[in-house]
């Protein structure tokens, strides 16, 4: 099973989003995976103020009845982010996977699995392109 890790701010809405933008960029996400089998886990921090349950209520219902899960504990130090991915990978026993974000600084570089957002802005066609591209292969 193909896993998207996703973080909210700098990727479905701006980093500093106005209130209106909130997840705004949701849709063109849910566009991105439909046809596909891919579960989600929500790698953003939103995880550590939200239960997953008040998280879903926030998504639109395509993608958070594809969320399965949170990466859970946060890991302290350099590459956390990534770190915290490959820790829940190991438990699940997957492999197949890529990260939605955009801070880079939490990712070793290069690091293959990372679709790279710009913050200011959130996801885009590029960042939708470069996802499809990896769930058809």
């Amino acid at each position: 099973m193909k896993t998207l890790f996703l973080d909210f701010d700098g990727v479905l809405h701006p980093s500093l989003p106005r209130p209106h933008e909130r997840f705004a960029l949701a849709p063109l996400l849910c566009e991105a995976l439909e046809g596909f089998a891919c579960d989600v886990v929500i790698s953003s921090s939103w995880r550590f103020q939200m239960s997953l349950a008040q998280i879903r209520l926030k998504l639109p219902k395509p993608l958070a009845t594809r969320v399965v899960d949170t990466t859970g504990e946060a890991v302290i130090g350099r590459h956390a982010r990534h770190r915290e991915i490959l820790n829940w990978l190991h438990a699940n026993r997957l492999r197949d996977w890529r990260a939605l974000d955009d801070s880079a600084f939490e990712f070793p570089d290069p690091c293959h699995e990372l679709i790279r957002c710009d913050g200011a802005r959130g996801m885009g066609p590029v960042e939708a392109a470069a996802l499809r591209e990896w769930l058809r292969a």
